[in-house]
């Protein structure tokens, strides 16, 4: 069978890869790349680090309103879906890129899989809520990444096309962490110490774009008196450079290639991020993560007691991270050999 499968940021790539080289064998798989965070350049790194083949099409779509991102990207997807006259379309997570696949498909009549489906944060004012909401309601075919995810895909009426897999990040940090450890110098270069610091993302536009907000994290933070690495996106850096604050605990750094980043977590104390994958990332190394938002997708690693939320305002950030503990245990939730099962899903239809 002909698939498509449709990626344009980070998130996607990482869990493109396993289950693309699962399909290389029975199927003819065509990879688009939509552009939406990441040009060719940058982004054949992260193909090349993952073992992911060059995409077959790179739309180059890029930045822009979220409309007018995402209605640019339907209009290159249609033309590439009529081109190639595929019998099924694959859509990963939550971006504009995962919105525009689905429609795109959907108003062709071509069967959908949505990977990553059932995530639900009640929080519409994420673009991300409102993607996989509709994404979810035009597939044919959902891929569950936890029971809680399915449970609520069946109180919206979607049991019948819900199937529980397991989350397919699990597999792609299974490979690549032994190569991480092996060759990242991330550690030398930064002449930092395992288990010596914190690892630090933000990219929510609340975190990020307002300076009270950003200011008042990275207060809170510097107030640990613990190192805190920060691979920071040049537009935060201005955001950051423009309050004309320095942090004596934080380093800023240049954004990481996936494998340094893997291996920068690993070897992290904790894991402070506002990031929906890295929450996943987090639990699955066993290392401790704060959020800094007031819900999140992944509940299951809040409930394990693994993952604490802590509101981006909160005057006391540096308290509760002080106080948080884990458990001494951790269940497995995301389950394990993932990409396996749904190429055996796939191969049926």
């Amino acid at each position: 069978m002909k698939i498509i499968s449709i990626v344009g940021a980070r998130p996607q790539f990482i869990k493109l890869a396993p289950l693309s080289e699962k399909l290389a064998s029975d199927h003819n798989e065509i990879i688009v790349h939509t552009g939406q965070h990441y040009d060719f350049a940058m982004s054949n790194q992260i193909f090349s680090d993952l073992g992911i083949r060059n995409p077959d099409f790179h739309l180059g779509v890029g930045s822009g309103s979220h409309a007018a991102q995402t209605g640019d990207m339907m209009k290159a997807l249609e033309d590439v879906m009529v081109k190639e006259n595929p019998g099924l379309v694959i859509v990963f997570g939550d971006t504009n890129t995962t919105l525009a696949g689905a429609l795109a498909a959907s108003k062709l009549n071509i069967p959908l899989v949505h990977v990553e489906a059932g995530l639900r944060s009640y929080n519409r004012a994420m673009p991300e809520e409102v993607n996989r909401v509709v994404t979810d309601h035009v597939s044919e075919y959902l891929f569950a990444p936890t029971e809680t995810a399915s449970r609520l895909l069946e109180g919206e009426g979607l049991k019948e096309k819900t199937y529980v897999t397991g989350d397919i990040m699990v597999d792609t940090i299974r490979k690549n962490l032994p190569v991480a450890i092996e060759k990242s110098t991330i550690l030398s270069d930064l002449e930092i110490e395992k288990a010596g610091y914190n690892l630090l993302t933000l990219h929510r536009n609340y975190n990020v774009d307002n300076p009270e907000i950003l200011v008042n994290i990275l207060d809170q933070l510097d107030m640990l008196g613990e190192l805190i690495i920060f691979p920071v996106h040049p537009r935060t850096k201005k955001n950051i450079e423009n309050t004309e604050i320095s942090w004596k605990n934080i380093l800023l750094t240049e954004p990481l290639g996936y494998i340094d980043f893997i291996a920068a977590e690993y070897y992290s104390k904790r894991i402070i991020t506002d990031s929906g994958g890295i929450q996943k990332e987090a639990f699955i190394l066993g290392h401790p993560c704060i959020t800094l938002r007031t819900e999140t997708e992944w509940v299951e690693t809040v409930e394990a007691g693994w993952n604490l939320l802590v509101a981006p305002s909160d005057n006391d950030i540096c308290g509760k991270i002080r106080s948080f503990e884990v458990p001494a245990k951790r269940e497995n939730i995301f389950g394990e050999d993932v990409s396996s099962k749904m190429a055996e899903i796939i191969n049926t239809i």
